[in-house]
């Protein structure tokens, strides 16, 4: 293997010392992993409210340039830190779209339009700061997160983001091609890529395999709409444009410079979103202690510390706080990004930091980000089913830290077989209350931890 290729071993410490050209490939394939997922919550919460076309298409636009920017300034902070906010952790932060299904019913209850939209904003600047306070007293709540709960957290995690990774893989579940041999043929191209590289190349190749499949599907994406149809047609005889077709219009109609804006909507504060939204804030709270835990055990073979969970969860509380000023939902970490780094062992802060930049300059070159935006769901789809998975084992690795005794046996049967079986099959909470709902019917990730951190408490210690 020529030495050009060879990664250096610091790209699997933290804090190693790496060359630029060796990091940016390593740093690009963490944005690529999460870059739809980033500007899709923005989209969908912005069509609830109304504000997708007509006159609000020019603020849709700034509040997608603001979601890259923000994504890429609150990572940033959380791999470096500014004093206790950041957990010096290798994570990669942007838009959570666990809080879509709250954000929507305060759309629906109040109306729509720009008021329900900054009813929401002011719901997350208080909810961020909330979550901010919340990190600060996490050390002495720690004892309720052995690594039984935390594992059981990121199995949740992973197992909740397989079907995810499946509808991409198809082309995305809303396509009218979903499924098409088109799609299928990317997404098989790009795992296979993916496979052939990572086990067969060394250093710099293997560790870039997710960057070198996507790219590879990008362009067999691109000469397919050369060579095949790019239309079809529905059973209703109405004619669409092919799921895996590149959008160049996209591309030609973005500016080349943008100066974001702060606060393009102005804040509203209502109780009808702030109470649902502070709740959602506790829970994103427990996630993000999972996905922290996750990254730590499936990238440095370790328990996360209490100074990382706290910074981290400190983190995600200001960068809320912060993307709201800018109009753009609560930023929390990725776990598509913990799957990777789970894939690839690499951790070093240059290179995702690297990936960090790219994402600011997405927000103040809006080209830059259509180009990447336009990316077929089904080439991201091949990289995905792989990249969660990886998800589930660190979730495994953490829950067999400690010996499987009955007990801890007990906590994670329940919290999946009782807790994740009814967020993964919300239709049993359809006579609940609203907000529990809300809270549990979103993901199986939610009553999985709420199980688990009660039986933990509840059921006596193994003697």
């Amino acid at each position: 293997m020529s030495k050009k290729f060879e990664l250096a071993p610091e790209a699997f410490r933290f804090e190693g010392k790496m060359s630029l050209k060796e990091a940016i490939p390593l740093g690009m394939q963490h944005v690529l992993a999460m870059f739809v997922g980033n500007l899709t919550p923005l989209l969908i919460i912005t069509g609830a409210c109304g504000l997708s076309g007509g006159e609000f298409a020019d603020l849709q636009v700034s509040l997608l340039q603001n979601a890259m920017l923000i994504a890429g300034i609150v990572t940033l902070i959380q791999l470096f830190s500014i004093g206790p906010i950041g957990g010096k952790v290798p994570i990669i932060m942007g838009t959570s779209s666990g809080f879509i299904g709250v954000f929507n019913a305060v759309a629906s209850s109040m109306g729509g339009g720009v008021i329900a939209y900054g009813a929401i904003m002011g719901a997350s600047i208080l909810g961020g700061l909330f979550e901010t306070v919340l990190g600060f007293f996490l050390k002495p709540l720690r004892r309720f997160f052995p690594s039984v709960v935390t594992g059981t957290v990121v199995l949740s995690i992973g197992l909740s983001l397989i079907g995810v990774g499946v509808n991409s893989f198809g082309g995305g579940s809303t396509a009218n091609d979903f499924g098409s041999a088109e799609n299928l043929f990317l997404a098989i191209l790009v795992l296979v890529v993916i496979l052939i590289f990572k086990h067969t190349g060394k250093g710099l190749l293997s560790s870039s395999s997710i960057l070198i499949g996507i790219i590879v599907g990008y362009v067999a994406a691109f000469i397919m709409g050369f060579v095949l149809p790019t239309t079809g047609v529905t059973a209703d005889g109405v004619e669409f444009t092919k799921a895996w077709v590149l959008n160049w219009d996209k591309v030609a109609s973005a500016n080349w410079f943008e100066i974001p804006k702060l606060m393009p909507v102005k804040p509203v504060f209502d109780m009808r979103a702030i109470a649902p939204v502070m709740i959602m804030f506790i829970v994103t709270a427990v996630e993000t202690v999972g996905d922290i835990s996750g990254v730590i055990m499936g990238g440095m073979d370790r328990e996360a510390t209490e100074e990382e969970l706290s910074g981290g969860v400190m983190c995600d509380g200001l960068g809320s706080t912060i993307a709201a000023l800018f109009g753009v939902l609560p930023n929390t970490s990725f776990s598509q990004n913990v799957g990777l780094v789970s894939m690839t062992k690499v951790v070093n802060r240059f290179a995702l930091s690297t990936g960090a930049v790219f994402l600011i300059l997405c927000g103040l070159i809006p080209k830059l980000g259509a180009i990447v935006s336009i990316m077929p769901q089904a080439v991201l789809g091949g990289a995905a089913v792989m990249m969660f998975s990886s998800i589930v084992i660190s979730g495994i690795q953490l829950i067999t830290k400690e010996p499987l005794t009955g007990r801890n046996l007990s906590i994670v049967s329940v919290a999946l077989g009782v807790g994740y079986g009814i967020g993964s099959n919300s239709a049993i909470l359809a006579n609940a209350p609203q907000m529990i709902s809300l809270i549990f019917g979103g993901s199986g990730i939610v009553p999985a931890a709420v199980v688990a951190i009660v039986l933990n408490i509840l059921l006596p210690k193994d003697k």
